[in-house]
């Protein structure tokens, strides 16, 4: 699991397909009223409460979005409490969730080596296309809904060589350098046989 700020009162949270194997939840667990699921949300509440000193109290809005293979990030917005009448209701925690599927594979790399043999194992499976960035002394391959052919198999290889990666890729486009924006694997090929 890991855990991010991105402003004073918003938190996201990435929890890979093996955190929640680890305890014993699976991505439908969400739907249900589970008990293990509402006892790892007041986990992940509590442990970003203690990294990042936010009272959580009152009601939170709760984005889910689920990755294709990859697990899921928790995007937590606590909202603010008005008065002290609301304090009234402390441990009491309204959750309002949405959940949402992420239809891209977004991995992240240290080497750019690691792109090359991932780009000729892509292609010994018909996975072709992609696009590949920089940014932070990283490199990220995106390979979005239309240029995968199966994306469990994409993923699954895409596994292999790199990291699920917890941006989002708007973020990456805005931020990151674009180097290849499209056909990142037959590019790669071209010039790294």
């Amino acid at each position: 699991m890991r855990l991010e700020r991105l402003t004073a009162n918003k938190i996201k949270i990435f929890l890979t397909s093996d955190d929640l194997f680890e305890r014993g939840l699976s991505k439908d667990d969400i739907w249900k009223d589970s008990s293990k699921w509402n006892q790892l949300f007041h986990d992940m509440l509590e442990e970003a409460s203690e990294e990042f000193d936010v009272d959580i109290q009152g009601s939170v809005a709760v984005e889910i979005f689920s990755l294709q293979a990859q697990g899921m990030i928790l995007i937590i917005t606590v909202d603010e409490v008005k008065d002290d009448e609301e304090l009234l209701y402390d441990g009491f925690i309204e959750m309002q969730v949405r959940l949402e599927g992420c239809e891209d594979l977004l991995y992240e790399f240290e080497e750019f080596e690691d792109i090359i043999s991932l780009s000729k194992r892509l292609s010994s499976v018909d996975q072709f296309g992609g696009s590949l960035f920089s940014m932070r002394n990283h490199y990220y391959l995106l390979m979005d809904k239309t240029e995968t052919v199966n994306k469990d198999k994409a993923a699954c290889i895409l596994s292999e060589y790199g990291n699920p990666s917890i941006l989002s890729p708007i973020v990456l486009a805005e931020y990151g350098k674009a180097i290849i924006k499209n056909k990142a694997v037959e590019t790669i090929l071209q010039y790294f046989k």
